[in-house]
């Protein structure tokens, strides 16, 4: 799947390619088309590269040649048509021509920045020296193109006599018009050679813009380099989501970061409301895809398992587009991801409160079931819910919660599944009419003291009734 067919998924992938500071437009399409990388080797690569980048943009001596090459990569442009036209023996316009003799000045500029930055070991640039040479005779070095004189001593002298001429001589034009043709198609027979290596330089240029610009936001928003998990673990310390924590800045509010390890085995994280469990989520989610496209990631430490498929279930899914309801679209979205599960591949499966739209006896079970179902070696599932599900072999975390009249949103591993119940607190924290909540409070505790008082009732019929029953026991023995 493409970086542009994800980019509008709500984990805060998109807050990070539109801060993305790209010097060309085309650099930040040839990105959005990018297909993710599945390899471990292009991944691993791809960071080498950036790390090699954000050293050097670290260096305040490089700062000098860094803004020249920056400058530089504004003029880059796309011109794949004109490539795709050389490629297929088209004769080109002066247009064309242009764009073709800008590429290769550019490129040749470029290339010896890179050099001076000790950069030409990780990108490589075809040199465009003969392409120059084709399309400037006279070694002006200027990015603009014309049928120079230099091409045809006829032309040149067609040239002076029309010149010469005080009205208009359409034979003179009209030969001077056919030797300009016959000239543009011999450029263009030369230039065909180069296609390959153009199109080489086009993608190089835009492959350094983003570079740069990953380096660079980086830094800006105080990034790390992850290392590739090699025993199918994903690990993160001091986890955050950038897009959350600048909306927070903004009103002068701080993010806690939180630590979260998981692996193939099901992960499921309770916590109350506004207990950030969501947020986690799309972290999780948006730091899966940084990895694979090779972006710096939002934490303070990272070790994150490479995936083939990632799959984000959030929230009201509803679909008016094809008539679903919230449950109807969440569940097949969920079913989405176990037919995945059963076709292969390692599967990273993020559901946020699976079933919440229904009731909560049916919602458990099918909570309770879908764990179990995903729970297969190819699965990395991490789930967040309210539900008391069945004990199950997944690892349980817990958002710590309401302390000491403020959220803690740390996480902690816990043995059982117990929801917490912390609802009523964070309402009146949040200055919820007084009457409301104590209204709630009490009918709380009337309902936990008519529990209660069942359960002793219960407790108490089943010892009378065992108690009898040993009585006609005894009394059929006597």
């Amino acid at each position: 799947m493409r970086l542009k067919q994800l980019i509008e998924q709500p984990c805060g992938l998109k807050f990070m390619i539109d801060n993305l500071d790209t010097h060309s437009g085309y650099s930040r399409r040839l990105l959005l088309d990018t297909e993710m990388p599945k390899d471990k080797a292009i991944i691993e690569d791809n960071y080498k590269i950036l790390k090699k980048f954000y050293n050097v943009v670290n260096v305040k001596e490089n700062q000098n040649q860094i803004n020249t090459l920056q400058f530089k990569l504004c003029n880059l442009k796309e011109i794949q048509g004109t490539i795709n036209h050389l490629k297929s023996k088209y004769v080109l316009n002066d247009i064309e021509l242009f764009e073709v003799k800008h590429l290769a000045l550019l490129s040749i500029d470029i290339q010896q920045i890179i050099n001076k930055l000790g950069l030409n070991d990780y990108v490589f640039i075809p040199n465009l020296e003969e392409v120059v040479k084709i399309l400037d005779p006279d070694g002006m070095k200027i990015a603009s193109f014309y049928i120079y004189d230099s091409y045809s001593e006829k032309l040149s002298e067609l040239r002076r006599k029309m010149k010469a001429k005080e009205e208009f001589d359409e034979a003179v034009f009209n030969e001077m018009t056919a030797i300009e043709d016959e000239i543009r198609a011999k450029l263009s027979m030369q230039l065909s050679g180069y296609a390959d290596e153009l199109e080489v330089a086009q993608k190089s240029l835009a492959f350094i813009d983003l570079n740069l610009s990953k380096a660079y936001q980086m830094i800006k928003y105080d990034l790390c380099f992850p290392t590739i998990s090699n025993d199918g673990a994903t690990e993160y310390e001091g986890l955050f989501n950038p897009e959350v924590k600048d909306a927070l800045e903004q009103r002068e509010r701080t993010f806690q970061p939180v630590d979260i390890a998981f692996w193939n085995k099901p992960t499921l994280i309770t916590g109350a409301n506004m207990g950030g469990k969501t947020v986690v989520l799309k972290t999780l989610t948006l730091c899966q895809y940084l990895f694979q496209f090779g972006f710096g990631i939002p934490a303070t430490k990272a070790k994150i398992d490479l995936k083939d498929e990632i799959y984000f279930c959030i929230g009201d899914e509803q679909s008016i587009e094809k008539g679903l309801s919230s449950f109807a679209a969440e569940m097949k979205n969920i079913d989405a991801v176990i037919k995945a599960s059963r076709r292969g591949g390692k599967i990273l499966a993020l559901i946020d409160e699976p079933a919440r739209t229904t009731n909560p006896k049916e919602g458990t079970a099918l909570v309770s079931a879908l764990v179990k179902v995903l729970e297969v070696e190819n699965v990395s599932l991490v789930m967040t819910t309210h539900y008391d599900i069945e004990p199950t072999d997944s690892r349980r975390l817990k958002v710590k919660g309401f302390e000491n009249g403020a959220m803690n949103y740390e996480l902690v591993e816990v043995k059982d599944g117990e929801v917490p119940h912390e609802a009523l607190n964070i309402a009146e924290s949040l200055g919820i009419d007084n009457e409301w909540i104590e209204k709630a409070r009490g009918i709380l505790i009337m309902a936990n003291s008519t529990q209660l008082n069942i359960s002793n009732s219960i407790g108490l019929d089943l010892k009378w009734s065992n108690t009898t029953t040993l009585g006609k026991e005894k009394g059929r023995k006597a």
